[in-house]
């Protein structure tokens, strides 16, 4: 039995798997916090929003105060992360926004 021909897109693509990882590794995870042209409030927003797109809410803790100590309000990160409920789906939204809450309430 033969391998059925692969479409252009897939020899172009090739496997995907490990560019993929690499991507997520270089652009959210990598370079962000390198990145000299976006401000640490920028930095903050991109890596809380991967976070709740992941359903990361362990980790979506310590940056949300990471976020709020760069100088981004709880307002602001609660209307990103319901823009971002379109995307991720209301349920990583709404427990991203009940771990923003408690991290905004305590010290």
């Amino acid at each position: 039995m033969t391998a059925p021909q692969q479409t252009r897109a897939q020899q172009l693509i090739g496997d995907f798997a490990p560019k993929l990882v690499e991507l997520t590794d270089d652009v959210l995870f990598g370079d962000i916090w390198e990145r000299e042209e976006l401000s640490p409030r920028d930095r903050s927003l991109v890596t809380v929003a991967s976070l709740v797109t992941n359903s990361s809410t362990d980790q979506l803790r310590g940056h949300l105060a990471r976020a709020r100590a760069n100088g981004l309000t709880e307002a602001e990160l609660k209307e990103a992360i319901v823009h971002l409920a379109f995307y991720a789906g209301w349920p990583k939204a709404m427990s991203a926004i009940t771990v923003a809450r408690e991290v905004f309430a305590g010290p």
